[in-house]
């Protein structure tokens, strides 16, 4: 009877002899000897098949073998390159916090940071983690300057990066030159933004500019305040014939010289995608306005935002523009405020409206123009009838000017009916009397207009009915 109990209880936990001779092979392995593929492969098949084997044991000796093993595209690569991942990502998200920002794996936005040249070495090595960034902004870091190409040589790492602005960060001839370099490898790139930067002008674009034929996918090239000299002016209008997919091009704040304008302005015909032109404050005068606008607006069909504002030399050379300017039949917002227009001005203007030419405008801001004259606001709204679309309209006078309105408001209220999508109107620093208050209310009785004027500072809302 005690033989059977004592059969009964070893019964249940008896092993086959190869289960034995295994569990004993594994107490014995060394760990050098366990990792090698030939044993894990001999014995598999069979513990495998066997539903009593020692499972534990088995996940362990399976494990090993993939930590250890070192061909590609093995386990242990890819638990290796997740660890290095998230190790880098916390790396960049402690230097990105560091500086009082918020980390994003597709936006990097380091303005106003006071980055130093180490910090941009670190960054240069933070950028094999952020494959997916698209935005980097490094703006306003006056320190920057002559350390670019600590940065540059690492944009491999960042193919598809779409924006990357620089503006106002000191850079040098190296910096662009390093810059120029690195574009090979961010083919995507649409907006590059180096505003700011007096050392791109003073005929150093050129170190930047024979690289540009790498970035033809650019959509928009922004260079304000870069104090380009004539050289720089034309260099630009050798490089604009290679970014076909131009959209938006911003020069204001430069003092274009005659030979630089006549070299932009031919090559304007070569990016027929063009939609935004800024020429704020560009020392252009009646001939240069002739010979920028006048003679190469027809190449420009898709153009939609013009900006001629702040050119006080050009007063009475628009009328000179009017046949162009009537090509621009999608044009939506026009800027020529502080231009010193004259009344014939406003005859490259009501003749335009009058022929339908500016019928998509949206925005046309006139402003800062107190030259016009009585006679030039009258003949303005006489033909403002063509702005069909036009939503906003800004005829205010400088801060230190104030003139009466009196005398072209009967023109204007003639007008507002014939203006159905204006819903913003700007007449600061335009005197206002009793009685002109009085009608210009009840113009807008029936309308909701955001009336901005010193005398009548009021929203006039819809009355119902």
């Amino acid at each position: 009877m005690e033989s059977d109990q004592q059969k009964g209880r070893e019964g249940p936990q008896k092993r086959s002899p190869l289960d034995l001779i295994m569990n004993q092979i594994r107490r014995k392995t060394s760990f050098s000897e366990r990792k090698k593929p030939s044993v894990g492969r001999l014995f598999r098949p069979s513990v495998s098949s066997d539903k009593n084997v020692d499972i534990p044991e088995t996940k362990e000796t399976e494990s090993s073998e993939g930590k250890d093993s070192t061909g590609p595209g093995t386990e242990s690569s890819d638990t290796d390159s997740e660890i290095s991942s998230v190790v880098g990502w916390g790396r960049v998200k402690q230097f990105v916090q560091k500086l009082g920002k918020t980390p994003d794996t597709q936006s990097l936005s380091l303005a106003h940071c006071d980055l130093t040249a180490t910090d941009v070495v670190e960054l240069g090595t933070l950028l094999p983690f952020l494959a997916q960034l698209e935005v980097m902004d490094l703006s306003w870091n006056d320190l920057l300057g002559g350390s670019l190409k600590a940065l540059t040589v690492h944009l491999q790492h960042v193919s598809k990066l779409k924006v990357l602005k620089v503006s106002s960060c000191r850079l040098t001839a190296p910096d662009l030159t390093a810059l120029g370099e690195g574009l090979d490898c961010i083919p995507l790139l649409e907006m590059l933004d180096l505003s700011w930067n007096a050392g791109v002008g003073g005929g150093n674009l050129h170190c930047l500019a024979k690289h540009l034929c790498s970035a033809s996918s650019l959509r928009e090239l922004h260079l304000v305040d870069c104090q380009l000299s004539e050289a720089d002016a034309v260099t630009l209008g050798e490089v604009l014939p290679l970014l076909p997919c131009l959209e938006v091009l911003d020069l204001s704040s430069n003092k274009l010289m005659k030979k630089g304008i006549e070299t932009v302005a031919s090559s304007l015909s070569s990016t027929p995608q063009l939609k935004t032109l800024k020429l704020s404050m560009c020392a252009l005068n009646q001939e240069s306005l002739a010979m920028l606008v006048g003679e190469k607006l027809k190449f420009l069909p898709g153009l939609e935002h013009l900006d001629l504002s702040c050119n006080k030399e050009s007063g009475g050379g628009f009328s000179t523009v009017t046949t162009s300017l009537s090509l621009l039949t999608h044009l939506k917002c026009l800027d020529m405020h502080l231009c010193c227009l004259t009344e014939e001005d406003t005859l490259a203007l009501e003749s335009a409206c009058k022929r339908g030419a500016l019928s998509q405008l949206k925005l046309l801001d006139l402003s800062y123009n107190g030259s016009v004259g009585d006679g030039g606001w009258v003949s303005f709204f006489g033909g403002a009838a063509g702005l069909k679309e036009l939503q906003e309209l800004d005829i205010s006078l400088r801060p230190s000017a104030s003139l009466s309105a009196s005398p072209w408001l009967p023109a204007l209220l003639d007008a507002l009916p014939q203006l159905p999508s204006v819903h913003r109107l700007a007449l600061q620093r335009w005197a206002l009397g009793p009685g002109d208050r009085e009608k210009l209310e009840k113009a807008l009785s029936k309308r909701t207009i955001a009336l901005e004027c010193d005398q009548v500072s009021v929203s006039v809302a819809k009355v119902a009915g």
